[in-house]
Protein backbone atom coordinates (compact mmCIF):
# COMPACT_ATOMS: atom_id res chain seq x y z
CA UNK A 1 0.00 0.00 0.00
CA UNK A 2 1.23 3.48 -0.73
CA UNK A 3 -1.46 5.95 0.29
CA UNK A 4 -0.54 9.63 0.16
CA UNK A 5 -1.74 12.73 1.93
CA UNK A 6 -4.06 13.56 -0.97
CA UNK A 7 -5.70 10.12 -0.75
CA UNK A 8 -9.32 9.56 0.13
CA UNK A 9 -10.38 9.91 3.72
CA UNK A 10 -11.33 6.65 5.43
CA UNK A 11 -14.29 6.63 7.84
CA UNK A 12 -14.74 3.43 9.88
CA UNK A 13 -18.13 2.43 11.32
CA UNK A 14 -18.45 -0.31 13.94
CA UNK A 15 -21.33 -2.73 14.40
CA UNK A 16 -23.50 -3.93 17.28
CA UNK A 17 -22.24 -5.03 20.72
CA UNK A 18 -18.89 -3.24 20.23
CA UNK A 19 -17.48 0.26 19.90
CA UNK A 20 -14.99 1.92 17.59
CA UNK A 21 -11.91 0.82 19.54
CA UNK A 22 -11.83 -2.49 17.67
CA UNK A 23 -10.68 -0.60 14.59
CA UNK A 24 -7.42 0.48 16.27
CA UNK A 25 -5.04 -1.80 14.36
CA UNK A 26 -6.74 -1.12 11.01
CA UNK A 27 -6.55 2.59 11.86
CA UNK A 28 -2.82 2.37 12.58
CA UNK A 29 -2.09 0.62 9.28
CA UNK A 30 -4.10 3.13 7.24
CA UNK A 31 -2.52 6.07 9.08
CA UNK A 32 0.95 4.70 8.43
CA UNK A 33 -0.02 4.47 4.79
CA UNK A 34 -0.83 8.17 4.70
CA UNK A 35 -4.62 8.13 4.94
CA UNK A 36 -6.70 10.47 7.05
CA UNK A 37 -8.88 8.19 9.19
CA UNK A 38 -11.92 8.88 11.36
CA UNK A 39 -13.72 6.37 13.56
CA UNK A 40 -17.43 6.79 14.19
CA UNK A 41 -18.67 6.02 17.70
CA UNK A 42 -22.25 4.94 17.03
CA UNK A 43 -24.55 4.73 20.05
CA UNK A 44 -26.30 1.75 18.32
CA UNK A 45 -29.64 2.81 19.75
CA UNK A 46 -31.42 3.43 16.44
CA UNK A 47 -30.51 3.31 12.76
CA UNK A 48 -31.56 6.93 12.32
CA UNK A 49 -29.33 8.14 15.15
CA UNK A 50 -26.37 6.09 13.94
CA UNK A 51 -26.71 7.47 10.40
CA UNK A 52 -26.90 11.00 11.85
CA UNK A 53 -23.75 10.43 13.94
CA UNK A 54 -21.94 9.09 10.88
CA UNK A 55 -23.00 12.08 8.79
CA UNK A 56 -21.61 14.40 11.45
CA UNK A 57 -18.22 12.75 11.00
CA UNK A 58 -18.53 12.96 7.20
CA UNK A 59 -19.22 16.68 7.57
CA UNK A 60 -15.80 17.21 9.17
CA UNK A 61 -14.04 16.22 5.94
CA UNK A 62 -13.66 18.05 2.65
CA UNK A 63 -12.05 15.29 0.55
CA UNK A 64 -13.74 12.16 -0.88
CA UNK A 65 -14.54 9.52 1.73
CA UNK A 66 -14.36 5.74 1.66
CA UNK A 67 -17.04 4.66 4.13
CA UNK A 68 -16.38 1.32 5.83
CA UNK A 69 -18.91 -0.67 7.85
CA UNK A 70 -18.54 -3.85 9.89
CA UNK A 71 -21.57 -6.02 10.69
CA UNK A 72 -24.51 -3.73 11.61
CA UNK A 73 -22.25 -0.86 10.53
CA UNK A 74 -23.02 -2.04 7.00
CA UNK A 75 -26.62 -0.92 7.50
CA UNK A 76 -25.42 2.49 8.65
CA UNK A 77 -23.06 3.01 5.69
CA UNK A 78 -25.69 1.76 3.24
CA UNK A 79 -27.85 4.75 4.22
CA UNK A 80 -25.17 7.32 5.14
CA UNK A 81 -23.24 6.43 1.99
CA UNK A 82 -25.67 8.48 -0.09
CA UNK A 83 -23.81 11.56 1.16
CA UNK A 84 -22.13 13.20 -1.86
CA UNK A 85 -18.74 13.10 -0.12
CA UNK A 86 -18.78 9.30 -0.13
CA UNK A 87 -16.84 7.94 -3.11
CA UNK A 88 -17.10 4.26 -2.24
CA UNK A 89 -18.29 1.75 0.33
CA UNK A 90 -16.51 -1.16 1.99
CA UNK A 91 -18.42 -3.91 3.79
CA UNK A 92 -16.48 -6.02 6.30
CA UNK A 93 -18.54 -9.15 7.15
CA UNK A 94 -21.45 -6.73 7.11
CA UNK A 95 -25.13 -6.40 6.38
CA UNK A 96 -25.77 -4.77 3.01
CA UNK A 97 -29.54 -4.28 3.00
CA UNK A 98 -31.70 -3.29 0.05
CA UNK A 99 -34.45 -0.68 0.14
CA UNK A 100 -36.96 -1.44 2.91
CA UNK A 101 -34.74 -4.08 4.54
CA UNK A 102 -33.32 -4.10 8.06
CA UNK A 103 -31.17 -6.36 10.19
CA UNK A 104 -34.36 -7.90 11.54
CA UNK A 105 -35.70 -8.74 8.10
CA UNK A 106 -32.36 -10.08 6.89
CA UNK A 107 -31.99 -12.51 9.81
CA UNK A 108 -35.67 -13.47 10.07
CA UNK A 109 -35.57 -16.85 8.31
CA UNK A 110 -32.05 -18.34 8.50
CA UNK A 111 -31.44 -21.46 6.42
CA UNK A 112 -31.30 -24.78 8.32
CA UNK A 113 -27.92 -25.36 9.91
CA UNK A 114 -27.04 -21.67 10.12
CA UNK A 115 -25.24 -20.84 13.38
CA UNK A 116 -27.52 -18.96 15.76
CA UNK A 117 -25.78 -16.04 17.50
CA UNK A 118 -26.09 -16.31 21.31
CA UNK A 119 -28.18 -13.16 21.68
CA UNK A 120 -29.91 -12.95 25.04
CA UNK A 121 -33.57 -11.90 25.33
CA UNK A 122 -33.97 -8.11 25.19
CA UNK A 123 -33.99 -6.17 28.44
CA UNK A 124 -35.58 -2.70 28.33
CA UNK A 125 -35.26 -2.74 24.54
CA UNK A 126 -31.57 -3.65 24.42
CA UNK A 127 -29.64 -6.78 23.49
CA UNK A 128 -26.44 -8.41 24.73
CA UNK A 129 -24.57 -11.50 23.62
CA UNK A 130 -24.08 -14.26 26.18
CA UNK A 131 -20.65 -13.40 27.60
CA UNK A 132 -19.61 -17.03 27.94
CA UNK A 133 -20.40 -17.71 24.27
CA UNK A 134 -19.20 -14.37 22.90
CA UNK A 135 -15.63 -15.45 22.04
CA UNK A 136 -16.67 -18.55 20.06
CA UNK A 137 -19.45 -16.81 18.15
CA UNK A 138 -18.04 -13.33 17.59
CA UNK A 139 -14.27 -13.51 18.01
CA UNK A 140 -13.07 -17.10 17.63
CA UNK A 141 -9.72 -16.12 16.09
CA UNK A 142 -9.04 -13.19 18.43
CA UNK A 143 -6.56 -13.53 21.29
CA UNK A 144 -8.45 -15.08 24.21
CA UNK A 145 -7.72 -12.21 26.59
CA UNK A 146 -8.88 -9.62 24.07
CA UNK A 147 -11.99 -11.65 23.20
CA UNK A 148 -12.87 -11.81 26.90
CA UNK A 149 -12.43 -8.04 27.13
CA UNK A 150 -14.72 -7.55 24.14
CA UNK A 151 -17.34 -9.76 25.81
CA UNK A 152 -17.12 -7.85 29.09
CA UNK A 153 -17.16 -4.41 27.43
CA UNK A 154 -20.21 -5.00 25.25
CA UNK A 155 -22.28 -2.02 24.17
CA UNK A 156 -26.04 -2.64 24.53
CA UNK A 157 -27.56 -2.91 21.05
CA UNK A 158 -30.97 -1.28 20.70
CA UNK A 159 -33.75 -3.43 19.29
CA UNK A 160 -34.87 -0.29 17.45
CA UNK A 161 -31.55 -0.28 15.55
CA UNK A 162 -32.24 -3.78 14.27
CA UNK A 163 -35.62 -2.77 12.87
CA UNK A 164 -34.42 0.42 11.18
CA UNK A 165 -34.98 0.12 7.42
CA UNK A 166 -33.07 1.51 4.45
CA UNK A 167 -34.68 4.23 2.36
CA UNK A 168 -32.13 4.25 -0.47
CA UNK A 169 -29.18 1.82 -0.58
CA UNK A 170 -26.01 3.68 -1.49
CA UNK A 171 -24.52 0.55 -3.07
CA UNK A 172 -26.86 1.02 -6.02
CA UNK A 173 -25.02 4.20 -7.03
CA UNK A 174 -21.57 3.93 -5.41
CA UNK A 175 -18.75 1.47 -6.14
CA UNK A 176 -18.41 -1.00 -3.29
CA UNK A 177 -16.19 -3.75 -1.97
CA UNK A 178 -16.98 -6.63 0.38
CA UNK A 179 -14.83 -8.85 2.61
CA UNK A 180 -16.49 -12.20 3.32
CA UNK A 181 -15.29 -13.75 6.60
CA UNK A 182 -15.51 -17.45 5.78
CA UNK A 183 -15.53 -18.64 9.42
CA UNK A 184 -18.18 -16.14 10.58
CA UNK A 185 -20.63 -17.46 13.21
CA UNK A 186 -22.67 -14.24 13.46
CA UNK A 187 -23.54 -13.48 9.82
CA UNK A 188 -23.27 -16.69 7.81
CA UNK A 189 -20.83 -16.68 4.88
CA UNK A 190 -23.65 -17.69 2.44
CA UNK A 191 -25.63 -14.64 3.58
CA UNK A 192 -22.55 -12.46 3.09
CA UNK A 193 -22.06 -13.86 -0.41
CA UNK A 194 -25.72 -13.26 -1.27
CA UNK A 195 -25.63 -9.64 -0.12
CA UNK A 196 -22.31 -8.87 -1.79
CA UNK A 197 -23.42 -10.40 -5.08
CA UNK A 198 -26.69 -8.47 -4.99
CA UNK A 199 -24.79 -5.23 -4.32
CA UNK A 200 -22.42 -5.87 -7.21
CA UNK A 201 -19.48 -5.74 -4.80
CA UNK A 202 -15.88 -6.49 -5.61
CA UNK A 203 -15.44 -9.43 -3.23
CA UNK A 204 -12.52 -10.93 -1.35
CA UNK A 205 -12.85 -13.92 0.96
CA UNK A 206 -10.66 -14.31 4.02
CA UNK A 207 -10.69 -17.15 6.55
CA UNK A 208 -11.63 -15.48 9.80
CA UNK A 209 -14.28 -14.87 12.43
CA UNK A 210 -16.89 -12.13 12.60
CA UNK A 211 -14.27 -10.00 14.37
CA UNK A 212 -11.93 -10.23 11.37
CA UNK A 213 -11.32 -6.48 11.57
CA UNK A 214 -9.67 -7.17 14.94
CA UNK A 215 -7.96 -10.48 14.16
CA UNK A 216 -6.74 -9.71 10.63
CA UNK A 217 -6.30 -5.94 10.35
CA UNK A 218 -3.83 -6.24 7.48
CA UNK A 219 -6.33 -8.05 5.25
CA UNK A 220 -9.03 -5.52 6.13
CA UNK A 221 -6.77 -2.52 5.58
CA UNK A 222 -5.62 -3.99 2.26
CA UNK A 223 -9.18 -4.14 0.94
CA UNK A 224 -9.87 -0.59 2.15
CA UNK A 225 -6.74 0.60 0.35
CA UNK A 226 -7.88 -1.23 -2.80
CA UNK A 227 -11.27 0.46 -2.51
CA UNK A 228 -9.73 3.91 -2.06
CA UNK A 229 -7.66 3.45 -5.20
CA UNK A 230 -10.56 1.91 -7.12
CA UNK A 231 -13.00 4.66 -6.17
CA UNK A 232 -10.49 7.28 -7.25
CA UNK A 233 -10.19 5.64 -10.66
CA UNK A 234 -13.98 5.46 -10.96
CA UNK A 235 -14.40 9.23 -10.53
Amino acid sequence: MNGKSDSSVIVLVHGGFVDGSGWEEVYKILKRDGYTVSIVQNPTISRADDVAVTKRVLATHTRPVILVGHSYGGVVVTEAGNDPKVAGLVYIAAFAPDKGESVSSLIKDPPPGTPVPPILPPVDGYLFLDKAKFPASFAADVDAEKAAFMADSQVPWGVEALSGTISQPAWKTKPNWYLVATEDKMISPPAQRFMSKRAGSTVVEVAGSHAIYVSQPNAVAKLIDTAAKGAKLAT
